[in-house]
């Protein structure tokens, strides 16, 4: 169960259970989302007055404020105050992507329940009982594809999912591969991404019919519902691209013990050659920085994936040279 699932969990248990907490409609509970790209102080006043009204029906009020990473400046030192001294009926749940944009002063007055990464047999066990047709050796790979996260283990069990992997260690392999074209790679990235975004979007849209939003604020959680799934996707697929090129090297070195794509072994073991080992080791590097960055700024795709893969031919240039 990932966060927004066990914040709107919590909120029903603490209003008796009931089933309109998950369509949104209980009278009690108060669900502030972000429009666009940030929480703006104009939502935080209006949660603020809400926050101020006796219960409905329920001994408690509960308040779910998503994305809270995304609070800005003066939307958080609204909303300081109220954490610092809530209603004594009121519960307020701040569910982030991540606590590091989030002010000390609000993290200092929060109590903090972190979410790790399973290990690696945790989700392989979920894995096998999820599909128990599933071969050990690619049980193994999925659960170790998924890095400790349920959730993309279940997407990876998806035959569109699947279908997206084998085109990604495919063009992880093309890297090496006499012919080779960066541009055509980096669309091959953009592809997976931009079909997980319409995946997300369409799953979304099914999820608002059951609820009572104005029509603004349902497209603004389908826009945002298919950017965080295509960042999503982006983000893991060079977190996997970058375990193919240490595969080789693992696969080079003789130590397939450690080989995250189990599955591929046989493929690892032909292409995991001597000559590959130094350009796989700078490859697996550069996907790395290329993911670090991503993550910490606003980097337009399509040109930082094909500058990618450029430097990613370069790693390779002698082995291929070699090889031809």
């Amino acid at each position: 169960m990932g966060k927004r699932a066990t914040a709107v969990a919590f909120g029903s248990e603490l209003l008796g259970g009931d089933p309109r907490v998950g369509r949104r409609s209980h009278p009690d509970l108060y669900v502030l989302e972000p429009l666009g790209d940030q929480i703006r102080i104009d939502a935080v006043r209006e949660m603020r007055r809400d926050l101020h009204m006796r219960p409905f029906e329920a001994q408690r009020r509960v308040y779910l404020v998503f994305g809270a990473h995304l609070l800005n400046d003066e939307a958080a030192d609204a909303l300081l105050k109220d954490l610092e001294e809530p209603p004594e009926y009121a519960v307020i749940v701040l569910v982030a992507d991540e606590v590091g944009p989030l002010p000390e002063t609000i993290r200092s007055r929060c109590q903090a329940v972190p979410f790790r990464r399973l290990s690696e047999r945790a989700v392989r066990e979920a894995v096998r009982a999820r599909a128990p047709e599933l071969s050990e050796e690619a049980a193994t790979s999925i659960a170790r594809v998924a890095g400790g996260r349920l959730d993309r283990a279940e997407r990876l069990l998806d035959p569109a999912a699947a279908g997206r992997r084998t085109a990604l260690l495919e063009t992880a392999r093309s890297v090496y591969a006499a012919d080779f074209d960066p541009g055509a790679a980096a669309r091959k990235l953009l592809e997976g991404a931009r079909e997980r975004s319409a995946e997300a979007k369409e799953r979304e849209e099914e999820t608002i019919e059951q609820l009572d939003l104005p029509a603004r604020e349902a497209e603004q959680r389908v826009r945002r519902a298919g950017r965080g799934a295509e960042r999503e996707e982006l983000l893991a697929s060079l977190e996997e691209l970058a375990s193919w090129y240490r595969d080789l090297v693992a696969a080079a070195a003789g130590a397939e013990k450690a080989l995250v794509h189990v599955d591929r072994a046989e493929v690892l073991r032909e292409d995991g050659t001597l000559e590959r080992l130094e350009g796989a080791e700078r490859a697996a590097e550069l996907v790395r920085e290329t993911w670090r960055r991503f993550e910490e700024f606003q980097l337009s795709p399509a040109l930082a994936l094909e500058a990618l893969f450029v430097e990613l031919r370069r790693a390779f240039a002698g082995a291929v040279a070699v090889a031809s």
